[in-house]
């Protein structure tokens, strides 16, 4: 079986965030950066898949050059070789939008023939959670989102998707086919020193988004980022101290989720 999954190079999440002084996008000079979390458990998922087949697994990064570092860490945990389609930056045209990011993902795939294509539910810098289901439309794929496992059956595989307040779907589809995986659906495994080595020595295949930026012009773009506004909002409750403590209870809860 071959398995694609494509990643992303997001800031670390404990980084201290700046705004360029073009206001268009962070300053990633001083940054340290991570596998989009979402994406590692997408990884992590294809790989228990192939140790139960065999086959392949095959990571997709579209990033910078810095990216580099990023598909290395998913080989060194296991893959077994990686397509790169260099772009700019995050916010660059080939990777801000995700129809035109979709439709280059689908070029770059064309002779792959993969069996099954995985993705994180969304990104932890732009989250947009649109990429993976676009990209199925685009590639004419059957498509399950929010898959906390899957298994194969027969000629498809069966997933198990997460809904809300506590129920699950289990679906049954034909391969090939692509899947979202939900962050947490099982548990990530870290990469070896053997597996650090052989990383170094694995196929990485590098495609310039230039030529697959004829798939589509950007229909979405970032015109500006800016940190959040601060400000100070007071709110008296009324009644007795049990109703009062009732609604801060639900403030915090709702409104402030820090409860």
């Amino acid at each position: 079986m071959k398995i694609i999954v494509s990643i992303k190079q997001v800031p670390a999440r404990d980084s201290q965030l700046r705004v360029q002084a073009s206001g268009r996008w962070i300053e990633e000079s001083d940054l340290s950066f991570e596998i989009n979390e979402p994406d590692a458990y997408a990884l992590e998922a294809g790989l228990q898949l192939r140790e139960k087949l065999s086959g392949e697994v095959v990571v997709l990064c579209a990033g910078p050059d810095s990216a580099a570092q990023t598909i290395r860490e998913a080989l060194a945990k296991g893959a077994d070789r990686a397509i790169h389609i260099g772009t700019e930056f995050a916010g660059s045209p080939g990777s801000s939008d995700p129809l035109v990011l979709a439709r280059m993902i689908a070029r770059a795939l064309e002779s792959e023939k993969a069996d099954l294509i995985l993705t994180g539910l969304q990104s932890d810098d732009l989250g947009y959670g649109q990429t993976g289901v676009i990209l199925a439309e685009v590639m004419g794929l059957p498509h399950a989102t929010i898959v906390m496992n899957v298994e194969v059956a027969g000629k498809g595989v069966k997933v198990k998707r997460e809904l809300e307040d506590g129920w699950f779907q289990h679906v049954e589809m034909p391969l090939p086919a692509l899947l979202t995986i939900q962050s947490g659906a099982t548990k990530l495994r870290y990469a070896t020193l053997m597996g650090i080595k052989k990383a170094k020595a694995k196929e990485v295949r590098r495609i310039a988004a230039s030529e697959l930026l004829e798939a589509g012009r950007p229909s979405i773009g970032l015109d500006r980022v800016y940190m959040p506004e601060k400000t100070k909002h007071s709110q008296i409750f009324g009644g007795s101290a049990k109703e009062a403590a009732a609604k801060l209870v639900e403030k915090l809860r709702f409104e402030a989720r820090v409860i």
